[in-house]
């Protein structure tokens, strides 16, 4: 079982890089929230009948009703967000850009409320990987123009926040359950609002067509079931500043495929943003073996206060 969980981190990452399929291929036919909130209902439906097939334990009402937030705030605000600002013009890379912002977000979330000891080499390799992520991303930043306002830029750093406050709800409140069920009421949370925002504020129209039928279902069932699974199972078993890392590694590994399968530019100065964010990773994600100075010396610091 270790030596699987091993793989975790990398799967991870790779499922949630081809994220941007799904919704290159989706945003010309279907707006934001109309086609967030259908993905979200169909992955709820889909793991309902997951529960009943493998016979999860129903969640109580608590654990519904705290996996239910943590899915309005990782799902419904943060994706929600994200797609309303690059459907106004928001640029994808200048949009990824400030997302790169939610580890460094998340670890100062997680030492404040879920009491976790982020070390001098865990902030030194958040920096460096922020580093990274700004040096891959730097020549897609060419595009930014109208689409940059202050609403966009909002729209993005609110998703940013809300990502960060809903992995830290989800390892504080609602790891505990099962995850199959969890996960389904996390989708619920996050259908309900999606559901609410296209009824106010969009036509709900949409052109129903291949493209849009294979962005639905690789969105559903890599994105919305495979990675957030393994992300469920990342935050339950791991500290959330060394999950959140890994969330550095999504726009190298997203350069790399839309360079493999949609022919775009990948220039040296991008290898080397890829070579430098895979290394503030491991600085915030490594440990050391035997005794740490630095841990005990923050546990005793803890203790005497």
């Amino acid at each position: 079982m270790h030596s699987i969980k091993r793989f975790i981190p990398a799967s991870f990452v790779v499922l949630w890089a081809t994220g941007f399929i799904g919704a290159r291929y989706a945003m010309p036919w279907a707006e934001p929230f109309t086609f967030l909130a259908a993905r979200f209902i169909l992955a709820a439906i889909l793991l309902a009948i997951l529960t009943i097939v493998l016979g999860s334990r129903r969640a109580s009402r608590a654990e519904a009703c705290h996996a239910a937030l943590a899915g309005v705030l990782m799902h419904g605000v943060y994706l929600g967000a994200v797609f309303w600002a690059i459907h106004r013009g928001m640029p994808a890379g200048f949009s990824a850009l400030i997302v790169g912002l939610q580890p460094l977000i998340t670890a100062v979330l997680a030492g404040k409320f879920l009491g976790e000891a982020i070390l001098p080499r865990h902030w030194t390799g958040l920096a460096v990987g922020l580093v990274g992520v700004v040096i891959v991303l730097w020549p897609k930043l060419g595009a930014v123009g109208g689409g940059v306002t202050a609403a966009t830029l909002t729209a993005s750093l609110i998703s940013v926040l809300a990502m960060s406050a809903g992995t830290v709800w989800q390892k504080r409140f609602a790891s505990g359950g099962d995850l199959v069920t969890a996960t389904m009421w996390q989708y619920v949370g996050g259908a309900a609002l999606m559901a609410l925002a296209s009824l106010a504020f969009e036509t709900r129209i949409v052109t129903l067509n291949g493209e849009l039928i294979f962005a639905m279902a690789w969105l559903v069932l890599v994105l919305s079931i495979g990675a957030i699974f393994l992300l469920m199972v990342m935050i339950r078993d791991g500290e959330m500043s060394k999950v959140a890392s890994l969330f550095y590694l999504v726009p190298a590994v997203t350069a790399v495929i839309a360079w493999a399968l949609f022919g775009e530019h990948l220039n040296l100065l991008q290898i080397v943003g890829m070579a430098i964010a895979t290394l503030g990773v491991g600085l915030a994600t490594a440990r050391r073996p035997g005794h740490d100075p630095e841990q005990a010396q923050l546990t005793r610091a803890r203790a005497s206060r």
